[in-house]
């Protein structure tokens, strides 16, 4: 087994080279180490010997969500405990036997957060989707199941769950200076038993439960959302804009919804975009990662306009940057709801541009593929060189942006023609 002092070169430098995996020792501590897969995760190990000369192994966490200054103390305190006669591992799995719904929700945020747990593609599970599974848990899933025993639920119970998010019991006002309520419903709801059941079938992979006790929990149906805007709603869309704008709207919300209308991106795809992420002479954005990873995405003249045109914030990398701080900008969902309601549109959330883009797309006569490579459901990874980004799929892009920026500046343009004849 090779050995050498763990730091951040030699980490970055160790690979498993071929092998189903491979370890580092570090020549200073002993029983400390990293172990790398082929996929390139590293993990943080400490191996030791129990008073019964039993080996035995535990993960400390993942390289690149911990450091190697914090992975070394963590092993030193795990060490000094086996010196003092514990064996660690033991008294974990012994602690976590008789968990709480709370105290494995809990256990289940921190080990995925130090990269231990691994979502799609066996990867670790991204920190945006662990805010959302955070948010169930401490809304929904801990005040109707947070003090029963994990391991004595039942499958009548999780439903029973599921049933009370989607009737509003555990409706509460939003922190943070949020307006409305987390009011539930059956979206949520299914959401809540899908994250509880996913924290479950993770503690079963990893040995704190012997079965899954609710495997079989049936999910509530849920309707998929595919609210389009009309050609019509397009342009009494874009008359709004242009009055919200002569009135005071923020032009910053303005802008990422035309972006958003313009390209068909997801709402934190375009409101959090960087600049250095847009290469305006190819006609694409790299975003280095997005719902389904990373990708390359192209992008017509008239969304690179609204891009371009963004004034910058010095030390603020984004297209459209935040008044305060580094962060983007994040109030365009308010404004939204404004021009829709000035627009007379109805049920439309961000989201609905995204399927707008598509519906329009559709309606040009671009096939059901296209439309998906467009919207980044396709394969587009950005290890693909960029200049041989398929320019057909960049004319897609542009003749569907180019229509929908049409009917936004046609209704623009009457209201320009109202306020001429008064």
């Amino acid at each position: 087994m090779p050995t050498a002092k763990i730091n951040k070169r030699s980490v970055d430098a160790f690979s498993a080279d071929g092998q189903p995996q491979a370890v580092l020792w570090d020549s200073e501590i002993r029983g400390f180490g990293v172990r790398a897969l082929p996929s390139g995760l590293k993990t943080f190990i400490v191996q030791y010997r129990n008073a019964e000369g039993i080996k035995r192994r535990i993960n400390i966490g993942r390289y690149g969500v911990i450091t190697v200054e914090r992975a070394r103390d963590l092993a030193k305190i795990k060490l000094g405990e086996v010196a003092a006669g514990e064996d660690p591992a033991v008294t974990v799995h012994e602690a976590r036997k008789g968990m709480t719904v709370s105290q494995m929700c809990d256990w289940y945020l921190t080990e995925a957060r130090a990269g231990n747990i691994l979502g799609r593609k066996n990867r670790p599970i991204k920190e945006s989707s662990l805010k959302m599974d955070e948010s169930r848990i401490n809304t929904h899933i801990k005040p109707l199941l947070g003090k029963r025993h994990a391991k004595h639920l039942t499958i009548a119970e999780v439903e029973q769950m599921q049933s009370d998010v989607r009737d509003g019991k555990t409706a509460k006002a939003r922190g943070g200076g949020r307006g409305g309520k987390a009011a539930g419903g059956p979206g949520v709801a299914a959401r809540c038993l899908g994250t509880l059941q996913a924290i479950l079938g993770h503690a079963k992979h990893k040995g704190l439960l012997t079965e899954h006790p609710t495997r079989g929990a049936k999910k509530l149906a849920t309707k998929k959302k595919t609210r389009r805007l009309s050609s019509t709603e397009i342009t009494a869309l874009g008359k709004a804009m242009a009055y919200a704008e002569r009135n005071g709207e923020n032009p910053t919300a303005l802008a990422v919804v035309r972006l958003l209308a313009l390209t068909g991106f997801r709402r934190e795809e375009g409101q959090a975009m960087k600049r250095a992420w847009v290469h305006a002479e190819g006609g694409f954005v790299a975003f280095p990662d997005t719902k389904t990873d990373a990708q390359v995405r192209a992008i017509g003249p008239e969304a690179l306009r609204v891009v371009l045109v963004q004034a910058e914030i010095a030390g603020n990398p984004h297209v459209f940057p935040s008044l305060t701080g580094t962060g983007p900008y994040q109030a365009s969902s308010a404004c939204f709801i404004r021009v829709c309601r000035l627009a007379g549109i109805e049920g439309a959330t961000l989201h609905t541009l995204r399927h707008t883009f598509a519906s329009i797309a559709g309606e040009l006569g671009f096939t059901e593929l296209t439309i998906r490579a467009m919207l980044g459901h396709a394969s587009q990874n950005v290890t693909q060189d960029y200049i041989h980004i398929d320019e057909a799929l960049k004319l897609a892009v542009r003749r569907t942006s180019d229509e929908i920026a049409r009917l936004l500046d046609e209704g623009a343009a009457g209201l320009r023609r109202v306020n001429l004849a008064a």
